[in-house]
């Protein structure tokens, strides 16, 4: 449901998206003649404090972050006593999950798409903003306090230790492994028995899944997913990292 407010400036359109908690909807802006995402949240749907407090943060951040090709821009917000809609770039239908699951990746469509990621998280390192780990298809529960999708967390969290702006890359390493492979790098039946892998960290190259990826690829999910944070590459790094600057072309590094 629309607020009064927000049919005052925007058109509504079809819905186009639903999750946990709400819906999102294509809305039209007869000002700009632009076509915009509404995200409405039902605050009644948020159980606990974590979700609440992402709640506030998420409009806060992005209203704060300043402006970056490879980030979803809020242009509007109107909130009420039980619902809080905001208005976002609308963005392409065909997700990066689709092409996966269509085995459409090439290295270098998968170069591209981790370079304009790790631009997107090294602009946010910069404003000492961190991202949560990438929900493609939604939480996953919660396994011994934690919340968040386990394929994508990193060690230190799963410990409960201090991390900084790393995990991001430790979580952006997961996804380019899947992409390049298809399937994650730490596997288990649970949330538990995920994090249990993640913790034992042991990455490994299956010859039946990258017997056609670069050494170069190769280098650069070892860099990613590392256990040591000290050695971990940085956003910045992985954007100065050879296959990254050669577009996923497999040229031989020194």
């Amino acid at each position: 449901m629309l607020s009064e407010g927000l049919k005052n400036k925007y058109q509504p359109c079809e819905e186009i998206g639903r999750g946990r908690f709400g819906v999102i909807s294509r809305v039209f802006s007869a000002v700009t003649e632009s076509h915009f995402a509404c995200k409405t949240i039902d605050k009644r749907l948020l159980s606990d404090q974590t979700d609440r407090e992402c709640l506030e943060n998420e409009p806060k951040i992005m209203s704060l972050l300043p402006p970056h090709p490879n980030i979803v821009q809020i242009h509007d917000m109107f909130e009420s006593e039980h619902t809080l809609q905001l208005i976002l770039d609308l963005c392409q239908p065909i997700t990066l999950y689709d092409q996966i699951l269509q085995h459409d990746l090439s290295e270098p469509k998968a170069a591209s798409y981790m370079q304009q990621l790790m631009s997107a998280l090294a602009h946010c390192h910069r404003s000492a903003i961190s991202v949560p780990p990438p929900g493609w298809r939604g939480t996953l529960g919660t396994a011994d306090g934690l919340v968040g999708t386990p394929y994508y967390v990193s060690p230190e969290v799963v410990m409960g230790r201090p991390y900084n702006e790393k995990v991001d890359v430790w979580s952006a390493g997961v996804v380019l492994y899947v992409m390049l492979a298809g399937v994650p790098p730490f596997y288990g039946e649970n949330a538990q028995e995920i994090f249990e892998a993640v913790l034992r960290g042991n990455l490994r190259f299956p010859s039946r899944i990258f017997r056609s990826v670069s050494a170069e690829a190769k280098d650069l999910l070892r860099k990613m997913i590392c256990r040591d944070v000290s050695m971990r590459f940085s956003a910045e790094q992985v954007l100065r990292h050879p296959w990254i600057l050669n577009g996923g072309e497999t040229i031989p590094m020194d």
